[in-house]
Protein backbone atom coordinates (compact mmCIF):
# COMPACT_ATOMS: atom_id res chain seq x y z
CA UNK A 1 0.00 0.00 0.00
CA UNK A 2 3.02 2.28 0.30
CA UNK A 3 3.39 2.53 -3.48
CA UNK A 4 -0.22 3.79 -3.98
CA UNK A 5 -0.64 7.22 -2.29
CA UNK A 6 -3.90 8.39 -0.83
CA UNK A 7 -4.39 11.06 -3.50
CA UNK A 8 -4.14 8.39 -6.22
CA UNK A 9 -6.80 6.41 -4.40
CA UNK A 10 -9.11 9.45 -4.39
CA UNK A 11 -8.48 10.01 -8.13
CA UNK A 12 -9.25 6.36 -8.83
CA UNK A 13 -12.47 6.57 -6.85
CA UNK A 14 -13.46 9.76 -8.69
CA UNK A 15 -12.86 8.22 -12.12
CA UNK A 16 -14.73 5.07 -11.10
CA UNK A 17 -17.68 7.17 -9.90
CA UNK A 18 -17.72 9.16 -13.16
CA UNK A 19 -17.59 5.93 -15.17
CA UNK A 20 -20.58 4.52 -13.26
CA UNK A 21 -22.48 7.80 -13.79
CA UNK A 22 -21.73 7.61 -17.51
CA UNK A 23 -23.03 4.01 -17.64
CA UNK A 24 -26.30 5.07 -15.98
CA UNK A 25 -26.62 7.93 -18.46
CA UNK A 26 -25.91 5.59 -21.38
CA UNK A 27 -28.65 3.17 -20.26
CA UNK A 28 -31.05 6.09 -19.79
CA UNK A 29 -30.31 7.32 -23.32
CA UNK A 30 -30.75 3.86 -24.86
CA UNK A 31 -34.12 3.45 -23.12
CA UNK A 32 -35.15 6.96 -24.21
CA UNK A 33 -34.24 6.21 -27.82
CA UNK A 34 -36.41 3.09 -27.84
CA UNK A 35 -39.34 4.78 -26.05
CA UNK A 36 -39.44 7.82 -28.35
CA UNK A 37 -42.24 7.28 -30.86
CA UNK A 38 -41.32 10.37 -32.89
CA UNK A 39 -37.98 8.94 -34.04
CA UNK A 40 -37.89 6.74 -37.10
CA UNK A 41 -36.15 3.39 -37.05
CA UNK A 42 -33.16 4.78 -38.93
CA UNK A 43 -32.82 7.68 -36.51
CA UNK A 44 -32.92 5.28 -33.56
CA UNK A 45 -30.27 3.10 -35.18
CA UNK A 46 -28.15 6.17 -35.90
CA UNK A 47 -28.29 7.44 -32.33
CA UNK A 48 -27.48 3.99 -30.94
CA UNK A 49 -24.53 3.51 -33.27
CA UNK A 50 -23.27 7.02 -32.50
CA UNK A 51 -23.55 6.48 -28.73
CA UNK A 52 -21.92 3.04 -28.85
CA UNK A 53 -19.10 3.69 -31.33
CA UNK A 54 -18.09 7.09 -29.94
CA UNK A 55 -19.37 6.63 -26.41
CA UNK A 56 -18.46 9.74 -24.47
CA UNK A 57 -19.01 12.22 -27.30
CA UNK A 58 -22.17 10.42 -28.43
CA UNK A 59 -23.75 10.57 -24.98
CA UNK A 60 -22.76 14.22 -24.57
CA UNK A 61 -24.18 15.18 -27.99
CA UNK A 62 -27.42 13.29 -27.30
CA UNK A 63 -27.91 15.05 -23.97
CA UNK A 64 -27.24 18.44 -25.56
CA UNK A 65 -29.42 17.81 -28.63
CA UNK A 66 -32.33 15.90 -27.10
CA UNK A 67 -32.04 16.45 -23.33
CA UNK A 68 -35.10 18.70 -23.03
CA UNK A 69 -37.26 16.27 -24.98
CA UNK A 70 -35.94 13.45 -22.83
CA UNK A 71 -37.18 15.23 -19.71
CA UNK A 72 -40.57 15.98 -21.28
CA UNK A 73 -41.01 12.34 -22.36
CA UNK A 74 -40.14 11.16 -18.84
CA UNK A 75 -42.65 13.59 -17.31
CA UNK A 76 -45.38 12.51 -19.75
CA UNK A 77 -44.69 8.85 -19.02
CA UNK A 78 -44.83 9.52 -15.26
CA UNK A 79 -48.21 11.26 -15.71
CA UNK A 80 -49.55 8.33 -17.74
CA UNK A 81 -48.36 5.87 -15.13
CA UNK A 82 -49.91 7.93 -12.31
CA UNK A 83 -53.23 8.21 -14.18
CA UNK A 84 -53.28 4.45 -14.80
CA UNK A 85 -52.53 3.80 -11.13
CA UNK A 86 -55.28 6.19 -9.98
CA UNK A 87 -57.74 4.54 -12.38
CA UNK A 88 -56.79 1.12 -11.00
CA UNK A 89 -57.26 2.32 -7.42
CA UNK A 90 -60.68 3.80 -8.26
CA UNK A 91 -61.80 0.57 -9.92
CA UNK A 92 -60.50 -1.54 -7.04
CA UNK A 93 -62.08 0.65 -4.40
CA UNK A 94 -65.49 0.68 -6.10
CA UNK A 95 -65.51 -3.09 -6.40
CA UNK A 96 -65.79 -3.02 -10.18
CA UNK A 97 -64.53 -6.16 -11.76
CA UNK A 98 -65.04 -8.35 -8.72
CA UNK A 99 -68.12 -10.57 -8.66
CA UNK A 100 -69.00 -9.90 -5.04
CA UNK A 101 -67.65 -6.39 -4.99
CA UNK A 102 -68.15 -4.03 -2.10
CA UNK A 103 -68.77 -0.32 -1.84
CA UNK A 104 -70.27 1.56 -4.79
CA UNK A 105 -70.21 -1.52 -7.06
CA UNK A 106 -72.38 -3.56 -4.69
CA UNK A 107 -74.66 -0.60 -4.04
CA UNK A 108 -75.16 -0.11 -7.78
CA UNK A 109 -75.99 -3.80 -8.19
CA UNK A 110 -78.51 -3.66 -5.34
CA UNK A 111 -80.15 -0.55 -6.80
CA UNK A 112 -80.40 -2.26 -10.18
CA UNK A 113 -81.95 -5.35 -8.56
CA UNK A 114 -84.46 -3.17 -6.65
CA UNK A 115 -85.46 -1.48 -9.92
CA UNK A 116 -85.93 -4.86 -11.59
CA UNK A 117 -88.08 -6.03 -8.67
CA UNK A 118 -90.15 -2.81 -8.77
CA UNK A 119 -90.74 -3.30 -12.50
CA UNK A 120 -91.91 -6.84 -11.85
CA UNK A 121 -89.06 -8.51 -13.71
CA UNK A 122 -87.93 -10.31 -10.53
CA UNK A 123 -89.95 -12.16 -7.94
CA UNK A 124 -89.30 -11.67 -4.23
CA UNK A 125 -87.49 -15.02 -4.03
CA UNK A 126 -85.22 -14.20 -7.02
CA UNK A 127 -84.51 -10.77 -5.53
CA UNK A 128 -83.51 -12.24 -2.17
CA UNK A 129 -81.21 -14.85 -3.79
CA UNK A 130 -79.50 -12.22 -5.99
CA UNK A 131 -79.14 -9.86 -3.02
CA UNK A 132 -77.58 -12.59 -0.89
CA UNK A 133 -75.17 -13.41 -3.73
CA UNK A 134 -74.07 -9.76 -4.04
CA UNK A 135 -73.65 -9.28 -0.30
CA UNK A 136 -71.77 -12.57 0.17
Amino acid sequence: MDDYPLLDLFWTMLWFFLWIMWLFLLFKIVSDVFRDHELSGWAKAGWLIFCLLIPFIGVLVYVIARGTGMTERDAARAKETEAAFQDYVRKSASGAGSPGGSGAGAADELARLADLKAQGALTEDEFQKAKAKILA
